[in-house]
């Protein structure tokens, strides 16, 4: 089996990484003002293209290697004793993503196992049963996956430079070995496996912590667990079933654990792994300590001065005096699509004809009248069936008029479109009966009452579905109870 083969194999398990948004020219429209109208539209992929960064890298290390689980083992579990062997590894690693790379690994090292090393005599008062030693001398090339689990997690409003990182590695590759076995009938090689063929196919995944010491020079100590998928790797196994043979057991993995230098290629200061996509500003590395210059902040400018450097601004049409999050986008606080600049109602969501404020018009004190079939206006939190206190006049109100009618009346809850159908209409029902109660509790009898919920499928506005399609103030106007005349 070719290693083409295990590079197609891994790019369809190594799964998809998120990429970050990029920066991108916002031309104005103009537009009334708001975050669905503006540069948080414009996102594109965070490439290497648009963002100088290095990342390629060189990496090179050695460890100790420990047979597992096999019939002749390294780590002492009845059957061998604690023999530590060793290996090597250098490794071309390219990043993709800032937390996503591919490293192409060569492996060289020699695993020891039994009871002695195979360059000792067994000792004297060994029995038959401990008088068997193994080793085994082994090349291996893989492929893996690398990701970076402390930049894929990291806090985007965390503007300081950090020197650890976690990463994690998965792939496969093709191994050769050479396993010698020695008893009392003398040394031997006891199996070969050449590489690139179907039995010398192996996998191996581990973790790593990485300490950057400059720009240029990174640290590393990984630990790895190899699968070999073959049972003679340790010189043991079904040709020799005399020796140690454990019947149970198809495949002789090992630990490897190592200790590395990653040296980082380029001209640029960054590299790729080591920066944050959303990070505002240009963090220099240690190593420019020493370097008597100017350290350069914005090398693209602050188009439209919100404080937030082009590099990294994803709204670079911000007006004037607005206030603006981490990557530049203009804050909106409750989130109906209309800036605090310019909103009216900060914290209350409303239209952006009405500056953001709520166009339901105040409750007149005193019953209402007949002219309107349906009493609307009563709205919920996300994910709530509480009355909320600026319900309270509305539904003291619609006490007065069931109590000064003589028909009946449903009381109709509903929900936006997040969540599933079941769980909506749950919602809705619930919804229902708290304002059908909280009216028989303050005075309108129970049987001028029914309460219904329909969920999800009675949406004031419908072209909220689903709800991303919609600013906040439309979701929570579907988010409502109302009144139905019989």
């Amino acid at each position: 089996m070719k290693l083409s083969l295990a590079i197609v194999a891994l790019a369809l398990t190594v799964p998809t990484v998120a990429f970050a948004q990029d920066s991108t020219a916002v031309v104005s429209n103009g537009q009334y003002p708001n975050t669905f109208s503006s540069g948080s539209a414009n996102v594109s992929p965070f490439t290497n293209k648009s963002k100088r960064f290095n990342d390629w890298a060189i990496s090179f290390g050695a460890g100790v290697p420990l047979v597992q689980s096999a019939d002749l083992t390294s780590i002492k579990s009845g059957n061998g004793k604690n023999l530590f062997g060793y290996s090597a590894y250098v490794s071309i690693d390219k990043a993709i993503t800032h937390a996503f790379g591919l490293n192409l690994q060569y492996d060289r090292g020699e695993t020891r196992q039994g009871w002695f090393n195979t360059k000792d005599s067994a000792p004297s008062d060994a029995s038959a049963y401990q008088r068997v030693a193994a080793r085994t001398q082994y090349d291996a090339i893989s492929l893996l996956g690398d990701i970076n689990f402390s930049n894929l997690f990291r806090r985007v409003d965390n503007h300081s430079p950090y020197r650890w990182a976690l990463h994690g590695y998965a792939g496969i590759g093709t191994l050769a070995y050479r396993a010698y076995q020695k008893d009392d009938k003398g040394q031997r090689l006891a199996t070969e496996i050449k590489p690139f063929q179907l039995g010398s196919m192996f996998a191996q995944a581990g973790a790593g912590v990485k300490f950057k010491v400059n720009r240029r020079i990174d640290i590393e100590g990984r630990v790895m667990y190899a699968v070999t998928g073959d049972d003679e790797f340790d010189g043991g196994g079904d040709k020799y079933s005399t020796i140690n043979q454990r019947e149970e057991q198809v495949s002789d993995n090992f630990f490897n654990a190592t200790l590395g230098v990653s040296l980082k290629l380029g001209k640029h200061e960054s590299h790729l792994m080591w920066h944050d996509p959303l990070q505002e500003i240009y963090y220099k590395l240690d190593v420019l300590a020493n370097k008597n210059q100017d350290i350069e902040v914005c090398k693209k400018g602050d188009l439209d001065n919100d404080g937030v450097c082009d590099d990294w601004d994803r709204q670079l049409d911000t007006p004037a005096g607005a206030r603006v999050d981490g990557a530049g986008v203009a804050l909106d606080t409750d989130l109906d699509g209309v800036i605090d600049l310019y909103d009216k109602c900060v914290t209350v969501p409303g239209p952006v004809e009405n500056q953001g404020c709520p166009t339901t018009a105040p409750t007149p004190v005193g019953p209402v009248t007949d002219s309107t079939r349906t009493l609307e206006g009563i709205e919920f939190d996300l994910n709530s069936d509480r009355i909320l206190p600026s319900n309270t006049p509305i539904l003291n109100n619609a006490v007065n008029y069931i109590n000064s009618s003589s028909g009946s009346y449903t009381v109709v809850g509903a929900t936006d479109t997040r969540a599933s159908d079941a769980y909506n209409q749950k919602l809705s029902e619930r919804r229902a009966n708290n304002v059908k109660d909280y009216l028989i509790k303050n005075g309108v009898q129970s049987g001028k009452l029914n309460a219904v919920g329909r969920g999800e499928k009675d949406l004031k506005y419908p072209e909220c579905d689903p709800a991303t399609k919609c600013p906040e103030w439309k979701n929570r106007a579907n988010r409502r109870v109302y009144f139905e005349a019989k």
